[in-house]
């Protein structure tokens, strides 16, 4: 595997022609490039990072074997590599004066590419301890009994609704964004469609929100209930909610990201019907 193998562009429409097929033929785990390349298709590397995106994929006998993104300043994200594909990644990169701030991706190719950026740059790298697990949805089965309340999907005239439920959800995750009316356009949040679980009174509980249909699959993301009101179902609830709608607008694969270090999370997704794929970890480098 030789590091000129690599073939990098800053354009997404030519990395989608190259790889859009690859990326299309193993859904859940390529969710992250998926997404990324069409968010950054749709509206635009500025709004998301301070350079240029940079896309990647590793051609071999006219066939894409791997792809990688990153939006500087964020980390760098490569689908599945095997770790001498790893390593001709991080000769390629370390050769091109490319300098890393992190490695997000499945944990070995995580570790892989870690380990081969050590040894090409002498960058030392430490795991986050925070490690999240990519699941997939098998049979979607619903929370028998449901909390009462029902699910109301947030339109245009929810704006404020939904800044204030992302916000609060980012600022529980330690997730490093401000989110405003004014900032909404530029953050990752404002893609998705929301779905409230509220009481029968009508007072909000709990929100979850999904990305776009991208590829033929839709990724659960943001599934959040306020401390005090947890353990009373409204976020198995309000997910099965969402679960049901991404599989009514047509997505052959459902998936999503849980902590995996939190038990009462995993134990909830996989009552409803969610399979683990893979887990994902960060590395940083000194």
């Amino acid at each position: 595997m030789r590091p000129d193998d690599w073939h990098l562009t800053e354009d997404v429409d030519d990395f989608l022609a190259r790889a859009g097929d690859f990326l299309r033929s193993r859904p859940g785990p390529h969710v992250m490039a998926l997404t990324w390349a069409e968010r950054v298709r749709t509206r635009g590397a500025d709004a998301f990072g301070t350079g240029p995106a940079v896309f990647g994929t590793l051609e071999r006998a006219g066939e894409v074997r791997a792809t990688f993104h990153r939006l500087p300043p964020r980390a760098l994200v490569p689908t599945p590599l095997t770790p001498e594909q790893a390593d001709s990644l991080a000769a390629r990169l370390a050769a091109l004066g490319h300098p890393l701030p992190s490695v997000s991706a499945d944990h070995r190719t995580a570790t892989a590419f870690a380990e081969a950026w050590q040894r090409r740059t002498g960058a030392t790298p430490k795991a986050r301890e925070t490690r999240v697990r990519l699941y997939r949805l098998d049979t979607l089965v619903p929370p028998e009994p449901m909390p009462a309340g029902r699910g109301r999907l947030l339109g245009e005239r929810d704006l404020e609704e939904a800044v204030f439920w992302c916000g609060e959800f980012a600022r529980a995750v330690g997730e490093d964004v401000t989110v405003d009316a004014r900032t909404w356009a530029d953050t990752r949040f404002a893609d998705k469609r929301y779905t409230l679980w509220e009481t029968p009174d009508g007072i909000p509980v709990s929100v979850a929100g999904m990305n776009p249909l991208i590829g033929g699959q839709i990724q659960v993301d943001v599934v959040y209930t306020p401390a005090h009101l947890r353990g009373r179902g409204y976020a198995g609830a309000v997910a099965a909610e969402v679960s049901r709608a991404a599989l009514a607008a047509g997505a052959k694969d459902v998936v999503l990201f849980a902590d995996a270090a939190n038990p009462t999370s995993n134990a909830l997704y996989q009552r409803l019907g969610y399979r683990p794929l893979t887990d994902w970890t960060a590395y940083d480098f000194s």
